[in-house]
């Protein structure tokens, strides 16, 4: 990586960015450093209200819908909690991955955004550079090339699409945070993957996201399992973490 800020890797400078933030002149300087480190395309919305009404515009095209969310939080009207609420309904972007970047920066305000299926939590005031490689960790997990499919006992996974087909023939999508978790633990297949692992590997760190991870891997099994309440595929492993059983 090279430039000012740290130049993002080329597969990644197309990826379609929509940068939400009531503070017109911090949102301009934003994009200008996205803009600096590589990202040709960083569109902003100064309320939430005109942010949905670009979301739903673009969407009717997939070329061109959004592919990352920039959020802040404390917007007039509906805040950034309520709007990323509001894009996870919407069938296109129900696993599009999504970052608060926010001065709201209580520990409770950031397991709330993670749990509602945030990728990261950035606070302001925040080093440029920061961001940026921030940014591009999320990108870089969210659209890794990984082995498209993934046979589980009751369920199988195409990362590709980040579609769960289940033995009942239907159909569900997995939320950005939930394709990264089963990401790492399908690497991992048949190992052991410790709690301070996986959220080192999903949050950047392993202090203070233990409650989001349990509850991000209880609506995994909501997906993928036959019966949620015994796994026979995303299993605990008591005392040491979790495990990925894949099928044969």
């Amino acid at each position: 990586m090279t430039g000012a800020f740290g130049m993002v890797e080329a597969h990644l400078r197309d990826k379609r960015i929509l940068l939400v933030d009531d503070e017109r002149e911090l949102a301009d300087m934003v994009a200008t450093i996205l803009h600096g480190a590589g990202f040709a395309s960083v569109d902003i919305a100064n309320s939430s209200t005109e942010a949905l009404a670009s979301i739903t515009a673009r969407s009717a095209t997939p070329e061109a819908a959004y592919q990352l969310f920039v959020l802040d939080v404390m917007m007039p009207g509906m805040d950034g909690f309520d709007l990323l609420g509001r894009i996870r309904q919407l069938p296109a972007h129900a696993s599009t991955p999504a970052l608060f970047l926010t001065a709201k920066d209580e520990p409770f305000d950031r397991v709330s955004g993670l749990t509602l299926g945030a990728d990261d939590y950035i606070a302001k005031p925040f080093l440029p550079q920061e961001l940026v490689l921030r940014i591009a960790a999320v990108l870089r997990r969210c659209y890794v090339a990984e082995n498209p499919l993934l046979e589980l006992a009751a369920s199988r996974v195409n990362f590709a699409t980040a579609e769960v087909e289940r033995a009942d023939g239907s159909t569900v999508l997995l939320t950005a945070k939930e394709h990264e978790i089963l990401s790492v633990l399908a690497r991992n297949a048949g190992r052991i993957v410790t709690i301070d692992a996986l959220c080192e590997a999903c949050w950047g760190t392993s202090f203070g996201y233990e409650n989001s991870l349990m509850a991000h891997i209880r609506r995994l099994r909501e997906k993928i399992e036959a019966n949620p309440s015994a796994p026979a595929s995303l299993v605990t492993v008591k005392g040491l973490g979790y495990k990925l059983v894949k099928r044969g």
